[in-house]
C-alpha cells in the first residue's frame, strides 16, 4: 500500500524548503518563510512570494521565518507553511488532489535534534495533512542525496553546511557511527557580514544584502584574484542612502568565526571516529553538501586543515532534499538511523 500512495519528501531547511514527490524528483524550492496579516492572522504569501516582502512591509503585514537553527520556532506558521507547501507541491507534480488526500510524508531534520523538536517536527506534518510522518537526520539524507555507497561496511564522511546547522556524520551500513552538529551555516554567516559592515562603515544593510554580498565575493580561503563589489544601505550617522565599496579580504575576516566553527566541527568528528573507518575516510575523502558547500574555497580550507581530499557534491543544495525522497522506497534506512542514535 505504501509504494501506491502519495509520498513526500521534505527538506525542512531554516533558509528554504525543497519539496521532493515521489515519481517526479523535486518540484518545489521555496524560501522558508510566509506574510502574514496582523489584523486576521490570515497567511497572505509564502516561499519566494513573502520572501520578496522581507524587510518592505508595511505596518499591517509581517514576514515571518517560522524555523531557526533547522528546528522549529514557531509552530502555528510553520505547521501552516507546511500545509501550503505540500499542496502547491503536488499541484507542481502535475497531479490531482482528491477530497481524501492525505500523503505519506518524510522530513529531514538536524542530526542534534531533541525528542521534543523532533516530535513537534512530525505533528506539525501531520496538522499540516500527512496521513503518516517520519523523519530522517541530515546527513543521512545527504550522503543518500549524493550517491555515496552508505550501506558498504565503509567509512562515508559528510559534512552538511545548511541555513541554521552544520551536521557533521560519518555513516557506515546504513548508520550513523560519529555525529556532530554545530548551530551555524549560512545565516549565521549572512549575519556576521552585517555586522562587520555596519562596525566598520557605519551602515545598515539588510538580510539579503547580506546573502548577497556573500554569494558575490564571499571566501573561506585566499582567492588568486580578490573580489569587490558595491554595497548600497542606511548610513548610520546622516540616516541616508550611502554606497560604499568592500572586497573580498573583508567579508572573509567578516565570516572566519562561523567558518572555523566548522573547520573545527570536522575535526573533532575526525578525531572521535574509529582507526578503521578513519582509514576508509583518508581514502575516499570528505563529501561537502548544502548550500555552504558553495562557499569558496572551503574545500581547500578544511583539506588543507585536515589533510584529507575534500569533494563538493555535483548538486550540494539538492542533496538533502533528493536523499529523503529516496529514502522513502528504503524504510529499512530510517529503522537502521533511528536504532542507537549516537551520542552528541
Amino acid at each position: 500500500m505504501f509504494s501506491l500512495s502519495p509520498a513526500i519528501g521534505i527538506d525542512l531547511g531554516t533558509t528554504s524548503i525543497l519539496v521532493y514527490v515521489r515519481g517526479k524528483g523535486i518540484v518545489l524550492r521555496e524560501p522558508s518563510v510566509l506574510a502574514v496579516s496582523k489584523a486576521s492572522k490570515q497567511v497572505l504569501a509564502i516561499g519566494e512570494e513573502a520572501r520578496m516582502m522581507l524587510g518592505r512591509t508595511p505596518g499591517d503585514i509581517v514576514a515571518i521565518r517560522p524555523l531557526s537553527d533547522g528546528v522549529i520556532a514557531d509552530y502555528t506558521h510553520t505547521q501552516k507553511l507546511l500545509s501550503l507547501l505540500i499542496r502547491k507541491a503536488w499541484r507542481a507534480a502535475g497531479r490531482k488532489r482528491g477530497p481524501l488526500f492525505r500523503p505519506k510524508v518524510l522530513i529531514s531534520v538536524p542530526s542534534d535534534i531533541t525528542n521534543v523538536e523532533r516530535r513537534a517536527v512530525l505533528q506539525a506534518a501531520r496538522e499540516a495533512g500527512a496521513s503518516w510522518a517520519d523523519y530522517i537526520e541530515e546527513p543521512m539524507a545527504a550522503a543518500i542525496g549524493a550517491g555515496l555507497a552508505i550501506d558498504q561496511p565503509h567509512g562515508n564522511m559528510v559534512v552538511d553546511i545548511g541555513g541554521g546547522t552544520t551536521d557533521v556524520a560519518v555513516i557506515s551500513l546504513d548508520g550513523l557511527v560519529r555525529c556532530k552538529s554545530v548551530r551555524v551555516g549560512g545565516n549565521k554567516m549572512d549575519e556576521m557580514v552585517a555586522r562587520y559592515i555596519r562596525n566598520e562603515y557605519n551602515l545598515q544593510i539588510g538580510d539579503r544584502s547580506a546573502e548577497e554580498i556573500k554569494i558575490r565575493i564571499g571566501s573561506a580561503y585566499p582567492l588568486e584574484q580578490e573580489l569587490r563589489m558595491e554595497v548600497r544601505g542606511r548610513d548610520l550617522v546622516a540616516g541616508l542612502p550611502k554606497t560604499i565599496e568592500v572586497t573580498s579580504p573583508e567579508i572573509r575576516e567578516a565570516i572566519s568565526e562561523p567558518v572555523n566553527a566548522i573547520v573545527e566541527k570536522v575535526k573533532q568528528v575526525l578525531l572521535d571516529t574509529p582507526p578503521e573507518l578513519a582509514a576508509d575516510i583518508i581514502e575516499q575523502g570528505v563529501w561537502l553538501t548544502g548550500g555552504g558547500a558553495l562557499l569558496r574555497g572551503l574545500d581547500k580550507l578544511l583539506r588543507i586543515e585536515t589533510g584529507i581530499d575534500v569533494h563538493i557534491a555535483d548538486d550540494p543544495l539538492s542533496c538533502v532534499a533528493i536523499g529523503t525522497g529516496r529514502a522513502l522506497e528504503h524504510l529499512g534506512v530510517l529503522e537502521k538511523s533511528h536504532r542507537g542514535r549516537p551520542d552528541r
